[in-house]
């Protein structure tokens, strides 16, 4: 059933006839937020707008809508035909991983129908939240082999407004440098970002620009602003194929509200397909011991990969992952000598594996990439006990790089294998329907001090924007918790290091330091680490603003993980309200900056009552702290 029939039996229409703007108007349940969407020209052919009203007040105004395929002009000359009524949306799920088990969520929906001179219709599909934004299109096709050429998406950010956001690269590893004119300051002829992008269109009134749901077929988006610097245009990352018949994008996000709002925000999966996997008993978060970040080629030697697999013993971590070059091993073992010598430990081995599409240096190679090869390897890892992979080097956000993803994602199923990718695209969704990606890289993280020495002085107030930017859209491998120096030292405080683990979400947490390095912690945090969990049941953000400080807690059970950290060179006084934890009858240990960067003070278990009201702690110049409330 094509677009035009479906609309006309499925939903109650409203014929347009003579235009009102407040007849496009679609609210949130709880009427805070509002999107209306107008044509340019009343009741002619012409460009769709919509603009997005929050509290009242404008923040997004006259952005443009559209589609323009191979065959078809569907942007600038379209004519409004019908407008649904509207539809209650409610999504109501759990999550093995994330930042919260128990999502709920309400929408308001409602279809726009229109279409251009020669009666080729375009749909688009609106939901309103509490806390954002989200719309797609539909369109059916005329021709065999069509493509989207181009998407009118725009989104209007005026001169002067605030945004945090990063050149696109295809790995999604740079950073998120605060802007107001649209450029970066040292290198003005970028004109290309990734998601997720941060902006404040008025003060303490967020915005984040990402996508969703992106299926077999689809291709990745990016921003442009080359045109003008204060409008970003969607732009495909790859030539898009439609099929035949009825075709839908995915949906565009855009979370709204305070900075809590967005931290806290579950929109990406929400409007993303639900699990495919109907067994998730071998599904487990947990944390990691990870080899790479110290030694690099340490995979090539079976005695330093014993070390890490009896780091993770003592720490009580459940993972131990053996990276690049393990087809290499030697000195004294293979890499079946590990997982043996692994498994005998109660530690579950993970692989590390190069995608083979990208950077062919580091081996295995081509193990996965066909069907019939990736079964065999997949049966193999099972057949050794291996719990999950880590696959590399990805080729960036077209279409046949997203099948792949799906590819290897659903063949792990039958064969209960984790599943981590590096070098990759951000998540869009896939972490609810394909609940055993446990993390993807996407991020300019701790491993970069292994690489050059551009982290070291940018990486506390990197640390401090990341929490409302990259790590809202889903898990973040950052591989936080160092304590030493790798390649290139870090400046950051042991307090803030502790932190990291607590503030970033990744349901597979690498701990990336030396075995030595963590043997020489307080025993306190030792125990801290051994404990701590890497999926929550609940999260909320206490206090904050991007690369300034964050303060972020995080519920496991009926215990509080709270972190804070120092974005700034200078001490500064970290403020943190409970209000929205219970702490009466409850202890609190506290985990902070000691005397020097390098060290900690630690209080345990004080007792808390309810005319407790808020934390002041006083941090280092890029420190942090840790409280656990239980």
């Amino acid at each position: 059933m094509n677009i035009r029939r479906k609309t006309w039996m499925m939903l109650v229409a409203v014929v347009i006839s003579s235009c009102h703007t407040e007849t496009f108007d679609i609210a949130s349940p709880d009427g805070d937020l509002k999107v209306t969407v107008e044509l340019a020209e009343e009741n002619a052919y012409g460009e769709i707008l919509f603009s997005v009203d929050y509290e009242g007040k404008r923040i997004l105004s006259q952005s443009k809508l559209g589609l323009e395929t191979d065959a078809q002009k569907l942007a600038g000359n379209l004519k409004l035909k019908s407008v649904s009524a509207v539809k209650h949306v409610t999504d109501d799920y759990r999550m093995i991983t994330g930042k919260r088990s128990h999502c709920v969520n309400e929408a308001t929906e409602r279809t726009y129908s229109f279409e251009n001179e020669v009666e080729q219709p375009l749909e688009v599909t609106f939901r309103v939240y509490n806390d954002g934004i989200a719309f797609k299109y539909g369109i059916n096709t005329v021709a065999d082999e069509e493509n989207i050429v181009h998407e009118h998406t725009t989104y209007a950010v005026p001169k002067g407004t605030r945004r945090w956001v990063q050149e696109y690269d295809p790995g999604y590893e740079r950073f998120f440098p605060l802007s107001t004119d649209g450029k970066l300051t040292n290198r003005p002829e970028v004109d290309l970002w990734g998601y997720p992008a941060l902006v404040e269109p008025q003060d303490s009134v967020f915005m984040l620009i990402t996508e969703a749901n992106i299926r077999r077929g689809h291709c990745g988006s990016l921003l442009y602003n080359g045109d003008q610097l204060d409008s970003y245009q969607v732009r495909l990352a790859d030539k898009q194929p439609v099929g035949n018949g009825a075709w839908e994008s995915p949906w565009r996000l855009l979370i709204v509200g305070n900075l809590s709002d967005v931290v806290e925000s579950t929109l990406v999966t929400d409007v993303s397909d639900p699990s495919k996997v109907e067994d998730t008993e071998w599904i487990t978060p947990g944390m990691v011991s990870w080899i790479y970040w110290a030694y690099n080629h340490g995979s090539k030697d079976y005695q330093r990969v014993k070390e890490y697999i009896d780091l993770a013993v003592r720490m009580k971590w459940p993972y131990d992952l053996i990276d690049w070059e393990w087809d290499e091993m030697g000195n004294g073992g293979n890499l079946q000598d590990a997982v043996k010598y692994a498994l005998e430990q109660g530690v579950k081995p993970l692989l590390w594996y190069n995608s083979s599409t990208s950077w062919l240096g580091p081996g295995p190679l081509y193990r996965l990439n066909k069907k019939e090869d990736r079964e065999k390897e997949y049966k193999w890892l099972s057949d050794m006990g291996v719990a999950g992979i880590k696959v590399d080097f990805f080729t960036g956000d077209s279409v046949a790089t997203m099948n792949y993803y799906m590819d290897l994602l659903e063949d792990a199923v039958k064969y209960k294998l984790m599943l981590n990718f590096h070098g990759a695209t951000i998540p869009r969704g896939w972490q609810r329907t394909y609940p055993h990606m446990m993390s993807v890289e996407g991020v300019y993280g701790a491993e970069w001090y292994n690489n050059n020495p551009i982290l070291t002085n940018r990486a506390a107030e990197h640390n401090a924007t990341l929490p409302f930017t990259r790590n809202v859209v889903g898990p973040m491998d950052y591989t936080p918790g160092t304590f030493s120096d790798s390649q290139h030292p870090h400046i950051t405080s042991h307090g803030h290091e502790l932190a990291l683990p607590v503030i970033f979400e990744s349901a597979l947490q690498h701990m990336p330091d030396r075995p030595s390095a963590y043997e020489s912690l307080p025993e306190a945090v030792k125990h801290l680490l051994s404990e701590l969990p890497t999926a929550w049941d609940d999260t909320k953000l206490l206090a904050g603003y991007p690369g300034v400080e964050v303060v972020m807690a995080r519920r496991k059970g009926d215990v509080w993980y709270i972190a804070g950290i120092n974005g700034t060179n200078e001490p500064r006084t970290l403020h943190a309200s409970l209000e929205k934890i219970p702490v009466s009858g409850k202890k609190i240990s506290l985990f902070k900056d000691g005397t020097d960067d390098r060290s900690f003070a630690i209080e345990e278990n004080i007792p808390l009552s309810n005319e407790e009201t808020g934390l002041e702690i006083k941090c280092l110049p890029r420190g942090g702290f840790v409280a656990v409330v239980k």
